[in-house]
């Protein structure tokens, strides 16, 4: 048998049911489900670059690098401010 690494995982309440649930109805462990799970995926699962998104994208931030800092312009806002705002449009999660 390979050696195995360690991972530690977390899931929402939902999908540790199912993870259980999937489990038990094989009869196997829950590190078997998702080691079986894993090796489902197509090794190219990720989505295909967009070259010139891509090139597009690194050409703003170079230019916005090369105008540097803004001056006399300081943030009129804060992280809290930023999550309340998140809050308010997308709500509070319930797990």
């Amino acid at each position: 048998m390979p050696t195995k690494i360690r991972k530690q995982i977390y899931l929402e309440k939902r999908q540790n049911q199912k993870l259980r649930r999937l489990a038990e109805a094989r009869g196997v462990s829950e590190a078997e489900v998702i080691r079986e799970l894993i090796e489902q995926q197509p090794a190219s699962a990720a989505p295909p670059l967009d070259p010139a998104a891509w090139e597009k994208a690194q050409k703003t931030m170079r230019a916005l690098l090369a105008q540097g800092p803004l001056p006399n312009r300081r943030r009129n806002w804060t992280r809290e401010d930023l999550y309340e705002e998140r809050l308010g449009r997308y709500g509070r999660r319930a797990d």
